[in-house]
């Protein structure tokens, strides 16, 4: 999806996908209202601050239409601002990051990696995290990258932290500094000399750059990383002391709602407000298309909503969920598309049989458990503080400051920990109109979206189109291998498998809906419609699809590892009850390695009032490896809970929609998975200490789809598309 990249990366780091983390259409921000009004934190002690050339200058967006402008589009970070550590007299440890608790445990693993490097106890480390005001700017928090990315960062930042303090001792004592060691929060002297860090720093700030290659602990010396370390402030979280967006409360605060038009791309007609005007308290904003009420309780801002009687033009024509992969191919973005690769490949002689399937690939909702919400705040200088949960602080500080034209300086965002997210909090309109409705209010403002607005306005996961033309030899090799993927994206487009010819191509398309980063990006709708493929390719030429992937794997250790260690855990080929059917899928991602194995069983289902050809997955076994683990207890929640968010798109959601309007946005419409859904989840984690740490949340999703659909197989045809169905 091409793109732009402002600042080039670290030579040191490899780049990011084009694709990565995108919607689909620019956001300029054009207001009536606009056009008509035109380290404190953290004071003594040692401070580390980092190179900034050592820092990911990641991206985030489509080019110009997702940053904003300033630092929220890409640019590399400043030294001011980048990642650093401060102890305090006490020898507590605060530790400043951009990257926002999202659910996936990094203020836990992040905690062990400067805990370990600093030789302190965990206890004592306080992570600051997504605020733009007081924490070293980042990129923000997609992608798997904070643990191959940020924890290193943080580790060289804590090493270069203990030399200092170990010359400072060696400085107050005169001695060697050979002879004095860092352990439990102290430097310790061969002597007996003890001297707290607290004692070290207490009145004065050390302040110096991270060395290009601080000397760094490796796997083998970790004494806190890989350990399973519980939660830090777990207790808050399960017993509802955390507070999160929906929670935060402010002097003079009162609450807004948006009205949102009939369908998407709606423009505003007109206006009757006088019913919502008449109630007590009730403000109504209208600026353009942008129409909004304020009211002193939740209550009272939904009742004046709903008395605002407004018109809009929603044009006609629009595609729907039937109709809309007839329209991918036939709506390229740009003046041309490019040549499909299943079009234009010249099968090698030797071919002796070709295969060719075509898959669909619906719109899917992020559906997270906190729904979109922001509280805004002007305060009499005119600064603007907005409270959000967001993956991107930084990018929505420059969404905001763009929005309200002012610098960037002047917007703070903060995002408590939150309820989820799952690539689809990158953007800031929440935030906006919060803070819109609150300039005009003149007050405090809470926007909490409803579960029907997340449904309808959010962005979705692509959908899209992938065809595959395939072609094997007298043997039963695979030779040549074509893959085109319209709309859904260039994530895990390259096939992992060991063949001569395998072009493929992503062709960016026009879409009539939002749409945007979704957990593991179009890695996988590629991975399924490959691994399908793969599986109707063995079952076609009578091989096992197991041997039939070891045969094309001789040149990827790492995946054979994954893929043989799940095949024995579930007793592959043979499953464990007569009637049952075993599938197996494999894929890497993000610099993880995965396998699936999934085994299911015959059950009838409801069509229409009468009883049809169904399946249950009655067990399901994965096998993941991401180089060496931080923390086992968080890396196998990690991968159990993105299998099953990925019970969802492989058996249940599908977006449906019609004329512009979303059909079934509802949490009784949208099936996602319960409880009932779930089977046994069989993890195992493979260790490899020999390999830097990767992330864990997205690429284990990849493989869970093709696994079912490879074992549906077993029980009779299925169709070509998501989610996972007998014909």
């Amino acid at each position: 999806m091409n793109a732009e990249r402002t600042n080039p990366e670290p030579a040191n780091l490899e780049p990011l996908e084009p694709e990565r983390y995108e919607l689909s259409e620019p956001r300029r921000y054009v207001f009536e209202l606009e056009r008509r009004e035109f380290m404190r934190l953290f004071g003594g002690g040692l401070v580390v601050i980092a190179a900034a050339s050592d820092l990911l200058a990641q991206e985030s967006g489509r080019g110009a239409g997702q940053g904003g402008r300033g630092q929220g589009r890409g640019q590399a970070a400043p030294p001011e601002i980048s990642a650093w550590v401060h102890i305090d007299e006490k020898g507590n440890v605060r530790v400043a990051t951009g990257k926002v608790e999202i659910g996936q445990n990094i203020r836990t693993s992040l905690a062990q990696t400067v805990a370990d490097e600093l030789r302190v106890p965990i206890a004592t480390i306080t992570m600051v995290m997504a605020d733009t005001d007081t924490t070293p700017f980042d990129m923000g928090t997609f992608g798997s990258l904070t643990t191959p990315r940020m924890a290193p960062q943080l580790a060289r930042a804590a090493a270069a932290a203990r030399e200092m303090l170990i010359d400072r001792a060696a400085d107050q004592w005169k001695v060697d500094r050979a002879s004095l060691s860092a352990r439990d929060g102290k430097i310790v002297a061969k002597d007996g000399r003890t001297a707290p860090y607290g004692d070290l720093t207490k009145g004065q700030a050390i302040a110096g750059t991270i060395p290009a290659n601080p000397s760094l602990d490796t796997p083998e010396q970790w004494q806190v990383r890989g350990k399973p370390i519980k939660k830090v402030d777990g207790r808050d979280f399960v017993t509802g002391r955390h507070e999160y967006t929906p929670d935060i409360k402010r002097p003079g605060l009162v609450y807004g709602r948006v009205i949102r038009p009939d369908g998407f791309g709606g423009t505003l007609v007109s206006v009757d407000d006088a019913k919502a005007k008449a109630m007590a308290g009730v403000t109504v904003v209208r600026d353009g298309d942008f129409l909004g009420v304020v009211a002193p309780t939740e209550r009272a801002a939904a009742r004046a909503a709903s008395a605002v009687q407004a018109s809009w033009n929603v044009p006609a024509g629009q595609p729907s969920s039937e109709t809309v992969f007839d329209y991918f191919k036939k709506n390229p973005e740009g003046a041309r598309q490019s040549a499909p690769a299943v079009d234009t490949i010249q099968m090698p002689a030797g071919v002796v049989r070709t295969f060719e399937a075509s898959y669909r690939i619906p719109y899917i909702a992020h559906t997270p458990l906190e729904p979109r919400t922001a509280v805004a705040e002007w305060s009499p200088d005119g600064k603007l503080t907005v409270w959000t949960g967001t993956q991107r602080p930084f990018g929505v500080r420059s969404e905001l400051a763009e929005a309200f034209r002012m610098p960037e300086d002047r917007v703070r965002v903060i995002v408590p920990d939150m309820g989820s997210g799952y690539g689809g909090k990158h953007t800031g309109e929440c935030a906006i109109e919060t803070a819109r409705l609150a300039k005009a209010a003149g007050t405090p403002v809470k926007v909490v979206w409803t579960r029907a607005e997340e449904f309808e306005w959010a962005y979705f996961r692509p959908a899209g189109v992938i065809d595959i033309k395939s072609g094997v030899d007298a043997s039963g090799r695979i030779v040549a291998w074509a893959f085109d993927n319209w709309n859904s994206g260039a994530s895990g487009l390259q096939s992992p498998y060991d063949i001569a010819l395998k072009p493929a191509v992503f062709h960016p398309t026009k879409t009539p809906l939002r749409q945007g980063s979704y957990r593991a990006l179009a890695a996988t709708a590629n991975h399924y419609a490959r691994e399908m493929h793969m599986d109707d390719m063995a079952r076609a030429l009578g091989v096992d699809p197991l041997e039939f992937r070891m045969t094309h794997l001789e040149s990827d250790p790492r995946m054979r590892a994954v893929l043989t260690a799940v095949a024995q855990k579930i007793g592959w080929p043979k499953p464990s009850a007569a009637g049952r059917s075993l599938g197996i899928a494999c894929g890497t991602e993000k610099a993880g390695w995965v396998a699936t194995a999934v085994e299911v069983s015959p059950a009838p289902r409801a069509v229409e009032g009468k009883q049809a050809g169904g399946f249950k997955v009655e067990r399901i076994v994965i096998a993941f490896e991401c180089g060496a683990i931080v923390n086992p207890d968080g890396l196998k929640n990690q991968v159990e809970g993105s299998i099953v968010q990925g019970l969802g798109g492989a058996l249940f959601e599908a977006i449906s929609f019609k004329d512009g309007r979303v059909l079934n946005g509802s949490m009784e419409q949208y099936r996602v998975p319960r409880f009932r859904d779930v089977p046994p989840i069989e993890t195992i984690l493979l260790d490899r200490k020999d390999i830097p740490s990767a992330g864990a949340g997205e690429s284990s999703l990849i493989a869970l789809a093709p696994a079912i659909g490879s074992a549906v197989r077993g029980l009779g045809p299925v169709a070509r598309e998501l989610p996972v169905r007998l014909l």
